[in-house]
């Protein structure tokens, strides 16, 4: 299901969290699960991931991960401020000690001059550390820009799992 590159990623994701006897949570919007599906892939990942949450709506990431509304009204789903604190909120509602989150435009369509199709906000956080966050507009197309979402939200794991 996941090509090398990705399942590679993932399974160093998991090294670095038992290494360190880390859960993960994640919180995904435009990549629907797949951060949570590329970890869970690798046989006796269960010792690592503790949980994910798909949140794709407005509402979703208000009551599953309390984002505050005004973040979400004066910011919008896509943005820095919703993304942190979708990755706090994942963290606050689990039991684990790594989060990020992804939220973004996957296109083809709901683009705009501001929010252009391929902007993608992530954040991770792990307690006892600052909190990461990137904004990257991925070029392609639907499945690219979910494809180097889900890299790029490993990659974050990975690095807060190894400090």
């Amino acid at each position: 299901m996941f090509d090398h590159e990705i399942r590679a990623a993932a399974e160093h994701v998991l090294v670095a969290c038992r290494k360190k006897k880390l859960k993960v949570v994640t919180a995904e919007s435009c990549t629907g699960g797949l951060v949570a599906a590329a970890l869970t892939a690798i046989a006796g990942s269960s010792d690592v991931v503790e949980r994910g949450f798909v949140t794709y709506a407005n509402e979703a990431k208000r009551e599953m991960l309390g984002v505050p509304w005004d973040a979400l009204l004066g910011h919008g789903a896509v943005s820095e401020p919703v993304a942190r604190a979708m990755a706090a909120g994942a963290l606050a509602h689990s039991l684990a000690d790594i989060a990020v989150s992804v939220t973004g435009v996957a296109g083809p369509g709901g683009g705009s001059d501001e929010k252009p199709v391929g902007l993608v906000h992530l954040a991770a956080v792990r307690a006892g550390y600052e909190p990461i966050a990137e904004r990257h507009v991925f070029p392609g197309d639907r499945d690219a820009i979910r494809r180097v979402s889900v890299l790029t939200a490993l990659a974050m794991l990975a690095s807060l799992a190894e400090r």
